[in-house]
């Protein structure tokens, strides 16, 4: 059987990261998995910036924990495309003055990426024509 999976390099994963700007973060809410889908951006060398909105609780379940966060495309018509997901400590900081806008709360997640893992997904052999 052929896979329908090849690794991604820790370079290859940066360099498409750096063309997404929506993911999705997994964290742990009252003991169970949570995601949330956001949007982020490069923050300095091996970190992300992503913007958390409130609720506050979001922020409370993540600050200081190890999070995953994922990001990817696929092709709905053959499904080709890549993966990778990004493990990290998670701190969260008040969002900045410059980037709130008026009556929006959030703030800050800063994820220092710790490993970096990422998969290109091949076109399926079973896509339709």
């Amino acid at each position: 059987m052929t896979s329908t999976r090849e690794p991604l390099t820790e370079r290859e994963c940066l360099q498409l990261l750096a063309g997404a700007r929506v993911g999705r973060l997994v964290y742990t809410a009252a003991a169970l998995p949570a995601v949330l889908p956001m949007r982020f951006s490069f923050d300095r060398p091996g970190g992300f910036l992503l913007l958390l909105p409130g609720p506050e609780d979001v922020a409370h379940a993540v600050d200081g924990t190890i999070v995953a966060f994922e990001a990817g495309e696929i092709d709905a018509s053959d499904g080709s495309g890549w993966t990778v997901t990004v493990l990290g400590q998670a701190v969260v900081e008040p969002m900045s003055p410059s980037a709130r806008e008026p009556a929006q709360p959030g703030a800050d997640l800063r994820l220092r990426a710790e490993c970096v893992t990422g998969h290109r997904i091949l076109p399926s052999l079973l896509a339709s024509p």
